[in-house]
């Protein structure tokens, strides 16, 4: 499954309404809203956790994502040394990590794409990504539907 930095995983893009994802995922597996309000739906099998923020008329705006065959330029992250993973990707345009550390885990956060490489055992077991902010401080939607 392909990342596409500052625009989405796989068929998903930033700005996409849940009916517009629904109409190439399906149905959700679960849906609910978190404590600011914003809808959250899980989809099982390709393993993703969508936000779509209340504020911004339910647009989808965050992801994470646990799939195994997750690919950032070209490179496959799940079970892997975080530091192995950061090497190769500063490579690719990934230049500056920072990291933030809690109980059993660590994110390793890259500010110019907005992801995440979270890591627990110094494995990466998860990916996050957020929509792009750009220079208006609006956010920079992908989808246009």
């Amino acid at each position: 499954m392909k990342i596409n930095p500052k625009h989405g995983i796989d068929k998903l893009l930033f700005g996409m309404k849940l009916a517009d994802v629904s109409a190439v995922y399906g149905k959700p597996d679960k849906e609910y809203k978190d404590e600011d309000d914003n809808l959250i739906a899980l989809y099982n099998e390709q393993k993703f956790r969508l936000t779509f923020y209340q504020e911004e008329d339910l647009k989808l705006g965050y992801i994470i994502a646990s799939d195994p065959g997750l690919e950032l330029t070209g490179i496959k992250m799940m079970g892997r040394k975080a530091l192995d993973v950061q090497n190769e990707l500063r490579d690719k345009g990934f230049q500056k990590w920072t990291k933030e550390g809690y109980d059993t885990y660590e994110n390793w956060f890259n500010e110019d794409h907005w992801t995440v490489l979270q890591t627990e055992f110094d494995v990466v077991v998860k990916f996050e990504m957020g929509a792009i902010i750009n220079d208006k401080d609006e956010f920079d939607w992908k989808f246009k539907g």
